[in-house]
């Protein structure tokens, strides 16, 4: 399973735990992703995703819908068919 935020695009990135003595270690910075249902009043049905709690914010906000038709105006390609 990727680990990659199906509406933003959001995916792990690569950093350094420092401890205390300054030591460095490779790491990786995962994004929080939730597998959810969202349901899509205007075209009457659900749909499950697997987003970011960035994502799922915006979507409280704007609405699922109109939530991917902005990303798609952007260039990103979402993969979700309505």
């Amino acid at each position: 399973m990727s680990k990659v935020c199906q509406l933003t695009g959001k995916r792990p990135v690569a950093g350094n735990t420092v401890s205390h003595s300054n030591r460095k270690i490779k790491r990786r910075f995962l994004p929080n992703l939730q597998k959810k249902r969202f349901f899509v009043p205007e075209k009457d049905m659900w749909v499950t995703l697997k987003v970011s709690a960035a994502a799922m914010r915006s979507i409280d906000k704007m609405g699922v819908y109109e939530f991917v038709q902005k990303q798609e105006r952007k260039g990103i390609n979402t993969g979700v068919k309505f």
